[in-house]
């Protein structure tokens, strides 16, 4: 059977933690920024992590 490819797109955006969950980037950080409060632009810089609804696709996608 051939071997399974990975999204090299997804692979860049998505890390995997020790526990198995799916580790993001927050949206919205790149620009139209000075219309943003700075609490908003603070909580952008740390990871989120992927919804349980689309963790499987995001794992499929990867390759784990």
């Amino acid at each position: 059977m051939p071997k399974q490819k990975t999204r090299s797109g997804a692979t860049k955006r998505f890390k995997k933690t020790g526990t198995g969950k799916i580790k993001r980037n927050k949206a919205n950080h790149s620009h139209m920024l000075i219309r943003r409060s700075n609490s908003a632009k603070r909580k952008m810089r740390k990871a989120g992590l992927v919804s349980k609804s689309t963790e499987k696709r995001v794992k499929r996608m990867i390759g784990s």
